[in-house]
This record gives C-alpha cells, structure tokens and sequence, in this order.
C-alpha cells in the first residue's frame, strides 16, 4: 500500500483573497474552487499546476489548526496530502508501525476528500495528509 500521487500541497496564508490574486495574476493560475471547511476552521482555494493541486487555507478562527500554525511558523507550507486508496487501512498499516496519528479515523474534508493526518513529530516535521477520493 502506497500513495499514488501528491493529492494537494496546503499552504497556509492570513488573507485567502490577496493570495488568490497572486497565483491569479502574478503565477497565471486559475483559482477554481473556493470553499470553507467548518469544521477545520478554514477557507480554502484551489488552484490546478499540472496534475497536482495547490490549496491555500486561510483560518476562519483563530484558535483553529491554521490559525494556530501561522501566530507560531507565520505563513507558508502547512502539509503535504497524498492521495491512497483507502485512507482507514493506511492508517492501520501506520499506527501499527508506530507513527502517531493525530486522526485514527478518516474524516471529510475540502473537495468531498475523506482525509486523516498524521502527526508531524512522526513523520519529520512534515504534516502529512491521507486523501481518499470519494469514487473509491
């Protein structure tokens, strides 16, 4: 069981609509979906480069996973997301090799993704996201 491909890179940003035009005017990107994650108190805009995607969270609350990842590390790369066919047996097959999951189920997430993370102190500082499309 392995990733197929990179599903998205998230990055973190303060203000959704300044950077949605910087990818748009300065990088010529089309911004093509825009949307809010309630749960994981963010907005999110897509952009196509080639087959992977960009996705820019902007935190609706402060207190939330990006809102708190931008007041310590300022804006930037926030995860990296694979896409696997079943996010629950991948993370099975990583619990039991030891990597500390921060979701041990999946759960939706942007796009109708079911989506988990693991953990960064397990992974080398590198927040990791398991996509699931939701075809399969």
């Amino acid at each position: 069981m392995k990733p197929s491909h990179i599903e998205h890179i998230g990055i973190a940003v303060k203000n959704l609509d300044e950077q949605i035009a910087y990818y748009q005017d300065v990088l010529g990107l089309t911004c093509y979906n825009i949307e809010e994650v309630a749960d994981q108190k963010v907005r999110t805009a897509f952009f196509m480069v080639g087959q992977t995607k960009i996705e820019l969270l902007e935190s609706t609350d402060p207190d939330g996973p990006v809102g708190k990842f931008i007041e310590k590390k300022g804006e930037g790369v926030h995860h990296i997301a694979y896409a696997v066919d079943s996010v629950q047996d991948f993370l099975d097959s990583a619990s039991e090799k030891g990597v500390t999951l921060i979701d041990k189920t999946p759960r939706k997430g942007a796009e109708g993704l079911s989506i988990a993370f693991l953990h960064p102190k397990s992974t080398f500082g590198v927040l990791t996201e398991l996509c699931e499309h939701p075809e399969k």
